[in-house]
């Protein structure tokens, strides 16, 4: 008989056990799943920083640590676990400014801009010319 012609009540009767039926993953999905091997798509790899930010947060670290403002970002280079960057600091304030002392610092960032490493790379005069 067509499911329209059987009495209402049987009809609401068959509509309820369908809906109280467990709902199942189908079979091969959940034997995939009990075994393990449900695997998750794996997403692009994008950094939490941007240039940047790495740039400001690599001036904050080195300011943080020497004590002193940062004068400039020198270098910047996005590495495979996150950034080395490059900044100048002025470590000895003189008369006139073009003797002042620079240090160059290279800090190292993570792909949130936490502190690696840092270390102090060179020292020089501001009135030096490149590569003297």
């Amino acid at each position: 008989m067509p499911p329209e012609e059987r009495p209402r009540e049987e009809r609401h009767h068959e509509e309820r056990r369908r809906e109280e039926r467990p709902r199942t993953r189908p079979r091969e999905e959940q034997d995939r799943h009990e075994q393990g091997q449900e695997r998750e798509r794996p997403r692009p790899r994008r950094p939490a920083l941007d240039a940047r930010d790495a740039a400001r947060s690599a001036a904050r670290h080195v300011e943080g640590l020497t004590g002193r403002a940062a004068e400039g970002v020198t270098s910047l280079e996005r590495g495979e676990d996150g950034w080395v960057i490059g900044i100048e600091v002025v470590e000895t304030h003189r008369i006139p400014d073009s003797t002042d002392i620079l240090a160059e610092y290279q800090v190292e960032l993570d792909d949130h801009g936490e502190l690696a490493s840092y270390r102090r790379t060179e020292r020089y005069y501001r009135g030096r010319g490149e590569n003297t």
